[in-house]
């Protein structure tokens, strides 16, 4: 699990994800410890993340060139995804202007998981990246323009990147000027 966060505001929505995909093999015990070390913010480099992988006997396939968002037909979509074994699980998140829904899809079930509407931020990631996403959010945000929305989430992602290994230092940042009501049966049965 990386980073996706959008914003829903009157004017645009926008949404910016990060492109790290990091793959896993060796014990499970030791999988399981550097998980926790990366997703907690332990790791912050790329070289730590390669050494603590070899400390623990992981062989890591790390790559930043996987686009996690995208628009389609002025819906704005970020995907997460976390696979043990070969048991994949994805969340999504669908924006456009002053709405937003969550959807966790395993296999060929879709179950919507929150559905908003107005201006707000929406962050999907790790442990580290949503505690300071949210931060940042807390901290930075006083209910700006779209524009001050859109330099806030660069902002995010430039220092999320420079805190945690698990994103990438690259990221897609799109944005809609749809408005619609997000009808999550037609989107649900959609190929995406």
């Amino acid at each position: 699990m990386s980073l996706v966060i959008a914003f829903t505001g009157r004017e645009g929505a926008v949404m910016a994800g990060d492109l790290r995909e990091i793959l896993m093999q060796g014990p499970d015990t030791g999988i399981c410890g550097f998980e926790q070390e990366l997703y907690s913010g332990q790791i912050t480099t790329d070289s730590d993340l390669r050494k603590r992988a070899g400390e623990r006997g992981i062989i890591l396939r790390v790559r930043d060139d996987k686009c996690k968002v995208s628009e389609h037909e002025g819906i704005l979509v970020g995907e997460v995804t976390e696979s043990e074994g070969v048991i994949v699980r994805r969340r999504r998140l669908y924006a456009v202007c002053g709405s937003f829904a969550i959807v966790d899809i395993k296999g060929e079930d879709c179950i919507l998981k929150q559905k908003g509407q107005g201006s707000t931020f929406v962050v999907l990631g790790n442990e580290i990246t949503k505690r300071i996403a949210y931060g940042m959010i807390r901290s930075e945000w006083n209910n700006g323009t779209f524009p001050d929305a859109v330099r806030l989430i660069i902002g995010i992602m430039n220092t999320v990147a420079s805190c945690t290994a698990s994103v990438s230092s690259a990221f897609t940042i799109l944005q809609t000027r749809k408005k619609a009501d997000l009808d999550m049966r037609g989107i649900m049965n959609k190929k995406i």
